[in-house]
């Protein structure tokens, strides 16, 4: 199974791929979306611009002469130089049309050719010849789809002999929409790899670092029977974590120590049965003696245990709440097997406990009057409390 950091680190980046993937999908949409509308605005006015250049140029109304085009008293059909003109002013392709026929253009065929006596697309003718309004938007032309613009091209009486068209070609329009999507795609995945290594960092410091202390912990506690504190240097959550850790590992080990007492209990009230079992037979053998002999033997006095009178334990009969006996004797018997000035973290060490149940054992021990403290200081300059026995 792979470790629960490395999982973090793929959800991290999958996430941060789809979110760039999106962001480039929402842009190619907006991006198209707005520069075919730029791209159809410049036919238009490409269109207007060269209308003007040409009733500047060759005054006087179209008219057709002898199946020609002609402007003013200039003939039209044929008229590569001012076709390439107007394409050379604007970057379009260029047509003048008699009729639904091509007459003058800069369009070329499959054969590198002028598209001369070619027709417009019959959707196109329908609208500017038969209807007599301008056309703007995508058209057929010559087997290519452009975006294009044409309009009615009128004798002075207003007869619609021909149309006059320019065309935004295919690789324009794809180097006008493509170069922008293109630089805003290199911006996106820039900034997505400058966040996703940010991410990365904190994720580690937040939760990689944290994560990797508790688990370097747990197992020197479980090694160690938890004599050792798990410490993060992190707030928030990993800090609840430690937190919620350090109890159960304390509820633990108070559970294991009642448990012990517990079969120290019964342990001692089988020894108390058997000695008062013991003490019934020496009774009745007493009376059964006494009948006999009738002689009277006072019995002994008891003696106390050693560790009555003991200092030690002068005060331990009543513990606080949170403490236990059994808990109480292991350390008692640590101090008085050392007998010297000694830090919680020896004592930790040598009973197998947490450093804050030990301390709260020593603490009380300390009120009880069989304990004194001093603060001294450490191998790196912090103090450290230091429990001296009276």
């Amino acid at each position: 199974m792979r470790p629960f950091r490395h999982k973090l680190l793929i959800l991290l980046l999958g996430s941060l791929a789809i979110l760039a993937a999106s962001i480039v999908m929402l842009l190619n949409w907006y991006i198209k979306d707005r520069d075919l509308a730029a791209v159809s605005m410049k036919a238009q006015k490409d269109l207007a611009a060269c209308q003007e250049i040409i009733d500047a140029k060759y005054p006087g109304p179209w008219s057709v002469r002898n199946e020609e085009l002609y402007k003013g008293e200039v003939k039209i059909s044929l008229n590569n130089d001012l076709v390439d003109h107007l394409a050379q002013l604007t970057g379009d392709t260029v047509t003048l049309f008699l009729g639904d026929t091509r007459a003058a253009t800069t369009v070329r065929g499959s054969n590198g050719e002028r598209a001369i006596g070619t027709k417009a697309a019959a959707n196109v003718a329908q609208i500017v010849l038969k209807n007599g309004q301008t056309y703007s938007g995508e058209a057929d032309v010559v087997g290519q789809r452009y975006q294009t613009a044409y309009t009615p091209l009128r004798t002075g009486n207003g007869t619609i002999i021909g149309m006059f068209y320019v065309g935004i070609s295919p690789v324009y329009e794809q180097e006008f929409v493509n170069k922008p999507l293109a630089t805003m795609a290199g911006l996106v995945a820039a900034l997505t790899i400058l966040v996703g290594l940010i991410a990365l960092v904190l994720l580690y410091k937040w939760v990689g670092y944290p994560l990797k202390e508790i688990f370097a912990g747990s197992r020197d506690v479980a090694a160690e029977h938890g004599n050792q504190k798990v410490s993060i240097f992190d707030s928030g959550e990993a800090e609840k974590i430690e937190d919620a850790f350090m109890q159960m590992v304390e509820q633990i080990q108070a559970l294991t120590w009642e448990i012990s007492r517990s079969t120290n209990n019964n342990i001692d009230n089988a020894l108390l049965k058997s000695n008062a079992n013991a003490v019934f037979e020496q009774i009745k053998a007493n009376e059964q003696m006494s009948e006999q002999t009738y002689a009277y033997t006072a019995p002994a006095a008891f003696e106390p245990l050693p560790e009555m009178e003991n200092p030690w334990w002068n005060r331990a009969e009543s513990l606080p709440k949170g403490l236990n006996k059994a808990t109480l004797d292991q350390i008692v018997q640590y101090l008085q097997a050392t007998h010297r000035p000694i830090s919680t973290e020896e004592v930790a060490e040598g009973v197998k406990l947490t450093r804050v149940t030990v301390r709260r054992y020593l603490e009380f021990l300390e009120q009880c009057g069989v304990l004194k403290s001093e603060q001294k200081c450490g191998t790196v300059g912090r103090p450290v409390k230091i429990f001296i026995p009276l």
